[in-house]
């Protein structure tokens, strides 16, 4: 198993591919398309076919990324009026 470190390596950020987003090693596969191709029932062995390019370590990436996302979110109260 990859560590954290490693596992985020693949995700690059470069302004020059797909507008700046999150893609996976610099191709032009972005961490967006995953996640909402994954949501949406396709299976990661889909995936492996449709994109022969990608290995199973670059969905933990993914999702190591998206729990990172969330883990920086901030909750702050609301007051809801009677």
């Amino acid at each position: 198993m990859l560590k954290k470190e490693d596992l985020l390596g693949r995700i690059t950020i470069n302004p020059l591919i797909m507008l700046g987003k999150p893609t996976i090693r610099g191709m032009r596969i972005t961490v967006e398309q995953l996640l909402r191709s994954l949501s949406s029932g396709i299976s990661d062995q889909e995936l492996l076919a449709e994109y022969p390019e990608l290995e199973k370590e670059d969905f933990l990436a993914v999702f190591e990324y998206a729990t990172g996302l969330v883990e920086q979110e901030q909750v702050f109260p609301v007051r809801l009026s009677a």
